[in-house]
């Protein structure tokens, strides 16, 4: 009996190890690609940066130098414009799912937004088209950020939900025991206690909608110029990485890949300054 108990330990030990072993292997074989990715644009995308590229105008094919500005400039456009159509809508969304978690309308609206999250980008684009574009009569910035507004909304939603959700019932009772009002215990007491997290869900709705090209193509559209007018078509990184890369000059292959750099690095570093917000403003509960 001693014998095959000690058997049975090794066993167990083995597969434990084994188990282990797996775990961390596949772990390695999911980050490797990211890895991948980003040594190439790396190798590929910083020779062509310098502060010519970053300050200056596409110049017309067959003319040395030019940059992406006008694409930089209308990157920060189109996302100041999708925060402003899906925060203020997500977080109150949000707030009204996570205090109203029964009811018919509740589950309408959560049903509603986990449809809208799975609706392929080109189909957004083809709705904001009809919605802004064709009454508008142009192209613009506004139909561009109507999109990725859209885009967006299903992400901040949840994640305001999901995080409000954790936050302890005490401090609601608390809020309200003391005599505060419901609005204010909702805006003073349980959205600061969830702001890491809403901050978190925001980051992730602005990575998923910084590269996206197929909704600017029927929206934004494009322009070779520095344009700030959000009435008039505008240009982004995403669309200036699609139409360089996909022209037949080489330059601007080179100039597809310095835009990939730029919009990488946009993203690593908002993510890198959000978890630095969320880490000093998080609340232990």
């Amino acid at each position: 009996m001693k014998g095959m108990a000690e058997i049975s330990i090794h066993r167990r030990i083995w597969a434990d190890k084994l188990f282990k072993t797996l775990i961390i292997v596949l772990s390695l074989c999911s980050i490797v690609p990211m890895f991948l990715i980003l040594s190439l644009i790396i190798q590929n995308g910083i020779s062509v940066i310098n502060w010519e590229f970053l300050t200056q105008l596409p110049k017309p094919v067959g003319e040395v130098g030019g940059g992406i500005s006008n694409a930089i400039v209308g990157t920060l456009w189109l996302i100041v414009l999708s925060f402003l159509f899906s925060v203020p809508l997500g977080v109150f969304a949000g707030i009204f799912l996570s205090e109203c978690r029964g009811g018919k309308l509740a589950y309408l609206t959560r049903l509603s937004i986990e449809i809208l999250q799975g609706i392929p980008s080109i189909v957004i684009g083809i709705i904001a088209y009809v919605w802004v574009v064709m009454p508008m009569g142009s192209f613009s910035a506004l139909s561009g950020g109507v999109a990725l507004g859209i885009m967006m909304l299903p992400v901040i939603v949840m994640a305001t939900e999901e995080t409000l959700k954790l936050v302890p019932d005490s401090l609601r009772e608390a809020s309200l025991a003391l005599g505060v009002p419901y609005s204010r215990t909702i805006m003073k007491v349980i959205l600061p206690a969830g702001l890491s997290g809403i901050l978190s869900g925001i980051l992730l709705g602005v990575a998923r909608v910084a590269g996206e090209t197929a909704p600017l193509l029927f929206t934004a559209f494009g322009s070779p110029f520095m344009n700030q007018n959000i009435l008039k078509p505008i240009n982004s990184l995403p669309l200036t990485i699609f139409n360089y890369a996909t022209s037949p000059y080489p330059e601007w292959h080179a100039f597809a890949w310095g835009a990939s750099f730029v919009l990488i690095a946009f993203v690593l570093g908002l993510n890198l300054i959000t978890k630095l917000v969320t880490k000093k403003w998080k609340v232990q509960f």
